[in-house]
């Protein structure tokens, strides 16, 4: 990836904060404009919030394998372009269902983290890549964190539809910033020809342990309420310290992602998955013999610090020896742990306390260690079908 190596990460934050900005107010444009019930409005609110996730899961294979075969970076700028069109498709849609439609389209185009990662893994040094990637994880996160303040306000102040508009010209920006600033070597493209060397167990284990950290970093919001509720705080304090809460864990996982460069060079990459899945599993299960909210928040804090390099980690490796397809599948294993994470959550806190929730993902972190012994790993035979040193 030529034309400057901050251009993604850029484009990234930039397009992650417009995601966010849009999102923090649209649960309360769909109360606005809805005509139905409570009871069908909420119904209708599950529906428009998770469809978008639900068909980028499905499609992200099939962008990754198109832009494979071509050019990521075009693919990139096309797809950040119709999402800031499906963004002004937001602001038109006047109708519950208009809203579902325009969010399922926007899902159809909800591949630019796929193509970023392909673009990031366009060098033959694994530092570079493992850097590359985690400082679009970082971006990323980070502009996570500050779109939901941001589109709040300005939600409150113009409107909910001029907030959509304006995230819509985020998205157009960032597509002509990623066409200026970014050019692809003109050089094979390793990751294809690796691509049809790739060991399908490879594949099938990436995606576990990338879904499984994303469930660790995922799960939690959902359920803040009743997990506060537990820890005494009041209810007139409930939104601000999770704010608190929430922020803390974001922070967490921007530095967790950025430590991922590092943390390559200390040991095998499997040994390093496979200490980070440890730590993080045994401080989730800890969360639930705390009492204090500030202790809860200190060992959120350390166990999405031990997470967040996971993801860094094994993309980087499938960045650089993986075709498009496979990118864009282990992609969305991070994008349905956003929907198995809560789901889980949610399901366990129903039946039985906090604590049980927090041993029953825990126990799905461990039950990773087996695969990551059986994952290629750096001082075997990798996804590429290359033997690392």
């Amino acid at each position: 990836m030529a034309g400057g190596p901050h251009v993604v990460p850029l484009a990234m934050f930039f397009g992650s904060f417009a995601w966010s900005f849009v999102f923090v107010s649209l649960p309360f444009h769909i109360q606005a404009i809805s005509q139905a019930d409570a009871a069908a409005t909420l119904r209708w609110t599950g529906w428009i919030v998770g469809i978008t996730s639900l068909v980028s899961v499905l499609t992200n294979p099939l962008w990754g394998r198109l832009a494979g075969r071509r050019d990521p970076k075009a693919y990139y700028v096309l797809v950040e372009a119709l999402q800031g069109l499906g963004f002004f498709g937001l602001a038109l849609a006047r109708t519950l269902l208009e809203l579902f439609l325009a969010r399922l389209v926007l899902g159809v185009m909800g591949a630019s983290s796929t193509f970023a990662f392909m673009l990031a893994g366009r060098s033959a040094d694994p530092a570079a890549v493992r850097r590359r990637v985690a400082l679009v994880q970082s971006a990323m996160m980070v502009g996570g964190v500050i779109g939901p303040l941001a589109g709040a306000v300005t939600a409150a102040r113009v409107g909910f539809r001029a907030s959509f508009v304006i995230g819509g010209l985020l998205l157009l920006a960032c597509s002509a910033f990623v066409s200026w600033g970014v050019s692809v070597p003109a050089v094979p493209d390793v990751g294809r020809s690796a691509g049809r060397r790739l060991r399908v167990q490879d594949v099938v284990i990436a995606t576990a342990i990338v879904l499984a950290g994303s469930v660790h970093l995922f799960f939690l919001a959902p359920v803040l309420p009743q997990v506060l509720a537990g820890l005494g705080v009041a209810d007139a304090d409930t939104v601000e310290m999770g704010g608190v809460l929430i922020f803390a864990s974001a922070v967490a996982a921007a530095v967790g992602a950025l430590a991922a460069p590092h943390l390559g060079r200390v040991a095998s990459e499997r040994r390093v998955v496979a200490v980070l899945l440890v730590a993080s599993s045994l401080l989730l299960a800890a969360l639930g013999a705390v009492a204090s909210v500030w202790a809860y928040t200190t060992l959120r804090f350390l166990q999405v610090l031990f997470v967040a390099p996971v993801f860094p980690l094994v993309v980087a490796r499938v960045a650089q020896h993986a075709g498009g397809d496979v990118i864009g599948i282990v992609n969305s294993a991070r994008i349905a742990g956003s929907f198995v994470g809560p789901v889980v959550a949610t399901s366990v806190l129903a039946v039985a306390s906090p604590a049980a929730v927090y041993l029953v993902l825990a126990g799905m972190g461990l039950a990773c260690l087996p695969l990551t012994a059986l994952r290629g790993p750096s001082d075997r035979v990798g996804l590429g079908g290359r033997r690392q040193r």
